[in-house]
């Protein structure tokens, strides 16, 4: 029979690695939809491929360009001004955040004392790292958030 200490100790290599492939298989990165657009891709001017390829979206793109660039919006706003209505695209930052945690707790004669490490891939961020507004099939502004 494993002692908790040896569970533990066999449990956390096996979470780590399952973390790691979730975080692997749940990112889209600009390679990754480039391979599955291709035929697309291919028809596109060098310059537009290279900002893509960077994960950059420039003025004149089209809507398909910019998920190339950087995938589904994590928000789509529409804008009404005295120039019409736009439509606008926000992206948040979904790099990794790690946190640390202790824990101690207590039940009669007993007592237990733990630890972890968790990361996650987004959570709830207000502050958008980028906003994309179309007008007429085509990027007219992009905004980044300065740091």
């Amino acid at each position: 029979m494993l002692s908790k200490q040896n569970y533990t100790r066999r449990l956390l290599p096996v979470l780590l690695a399952g973390a790691a492939i979730a975080l692997l298989a749940g990112c889209s990165t600009p390679d990754s939809r480039i391979a599955r657009h291709r035929a697309a891709f291919d028809q596109l001017p060098a310059a537009v491929q290279q900002k893509i390829r960077a994960g950059q979206v420039d003025v004149g793109f089209t809507p398909e360009m910019v998920q190339l660039a950087l995938g589904e919006p994590d928000r789509v706003f529409t804008r009404r001004s005295e120039n019409g209505d736009t439509e606008v695209w926000g992206y948040q930052d979904h790099g990794p955040h790690f946190s640390i945690g202790l824990g101690v707790g207590s039940g009669g004669r007993h007592s237990s004392v733990g630890g972890g490490v968790a990361m996650s891939t987004g959570g709830y961020d207000p502050d958008e790292k980028i906003r994309v507004e179309f007008r007429d099939g085509k990027v007219a502004a992009v905004d980044s958030l300065k740091k």
